[in-house]
């Protein structure tokens, strides 16, 4: 049934499953198994790369100067809203494949470059037939507050988002054509206030969906507040979040989900890990993958919090699993080697699980094998002819 039926010292198993036959036994001696990675935070479908703005970024133009000069989240909506739900669809299942081939075996994946309902149904279906023909776990995110459309307020196009776009997803929902399981907003100044914030995520909630959005990433907002006023079950970003907001996210048992790829290439002040763990906070990871940060590896992720948000490698792992899969919801199926939870899993070439943290973009020859659901998914061939790192 692809679970986990024991875990537990060679000769006990061995002894236990003793009449037991394997289509397949794989010797992992001098190798290291782990948990799959979660990847809590991507948008993983769009077209039209931003490659062009990395060099204006470069240059020191901020994030929000080329958003409000039409790049940005713009830029790739138009794209976007023109690409035919194929195209979308193979540039998703193809960033899927690298993800899977870096570790990642559960993907949070958000619409929220349509920005109109048409186009953030094509998305979401996109996700849907990538959910059900690939290797990869799936947590489906409706993120159609990710900005402003042109020509409409905060408060219209909240306004729509609640009228319009719920209930179709709603009615979507039910029918089974499409699994939502997320409500996103970027709440943010200049995008979403916190008014707007609020009723968009209670009326996501009222249907069902679990609230994960993005908050505090530019301006302080109080968006950690307000998420764990609502009961949200994540928060990502947080790099502006006050010390009030971070208590609130302990009591409520709100997971933050944080992005050290986001600060590391707007140059943003990193969100404060240590902070949140001393405070009891979940801290969960993601890649941010979006054609703002273009990541698929979590391995880099984790790289990245132990440097630039000093967690220690122990910290870093348990975020890139069981914390990534309480932050989707998925804690009790995912994220860690227990029974009868999925098999989902890893073998590196090490004996050392460290190496996944320390090999700073070494994960394409240390990856051994990815297995999902009790299947081999991928199998790295040149792992088998190097030595043990």
């Amino acid at each position: 049934d692809g679970c986990i039926k024991a875990v537990g010292q060679a000769d006990v198993i061995r002894s236990q499953f003793s009449e037991a036959t394997f289509e397949r036994i794989i010797d992992c001696s001098g190798k290291c198994v782990l948990p799959g990675l979660v990847d809590a935070h991507t948008h993983p479908v769009w077209a039209g790369d931003r490659v062009h703005e990395f060099a204006m970024k470069l240059a020191g133009v901020s994030y929000m100067e080329i958003h409000a000069a039409g790049g940005g989240i713009h830029f790739t909506v138009q794209r976007t809203r023109e690409a035919p739900e194929d195209e979308l669809l193979a540039a998703l299942r193809q960033r899927l494949g690298r993800m899977l081939r870096a570790g990642s075996t559960l993907v949070e994946c958000k619409s929220g470059y349509g920005l109109d309902l048409e186009t953030e149904l094509k998305m979401l279906r996109a996700i849907e037939r990538a959910r059900k023909s690939t290797d990869i776990g799936v947590s489906s995110t409706f993120c159609g507050a990710h900005a402003v459309p042109r020509g409409k307020t905060a408060t219209e196009a909240a306004d729509d988002i609640i009228n319009n776009h719920l209930p179709k997803l709603k009615e979507l929902n039910l029918s089974g054509e499409i699994h939502v399981n997320n409500i996103d907003v970027f709440c943010e100044k200049g995008v979403f206030d916190l008014e707007s914030t609020r009723r968009i995520l209670q009326a996501g909630k009222d249907i069902g969906l679990q609230i994960n959005f993005h908050g505090d990433e530019l301006h302080p907002m109080k968006s950690a507040e307000l998420g764990a006023e609502l009961g949200a079950r994540a928060i990502s970003h947080l790099e502006e979040v006050s010390d009030e907001g971070i208590v609130a996210m302990a009591r409520a048992k709100c997971a933050a989900v944080l992005l050290p790829t986001t600060a590391y290439m707007l140059r943003l002040k990193q969100p404060r890990a240590r902070k949140m763990l001393e405070e009891g906070v979940i801290v969960a990871l993601g890649s941010d993958f979006n054609p703002n940060a273009y990541c698929f590896s979590m391995p880099m992720v984790m790289h990245l919090a132990c440097v630039n948000m000093k967690m220690s490698m122990n910290e870093a792992l348990a975020a890139a699993t069981i914390n990534a899969a309480y932050a989707l919801g998925k804690s009790d199926t995912h994220g860690s080697l227990e029974v009868g939870k999925q098999g989902d899993l890893l073998i590196i070439n090490s004996s050392r699980w460290e190496h996944l943290i320390y090999q700073f973009g070494g994960h394409e020859g240390l990856i051994n094998y990815v297995i999902v659901k009790g299947k081999v998914v991928y199998e790295n061939e040149r792992c088998e002819t190097m030595s043990s790192y």
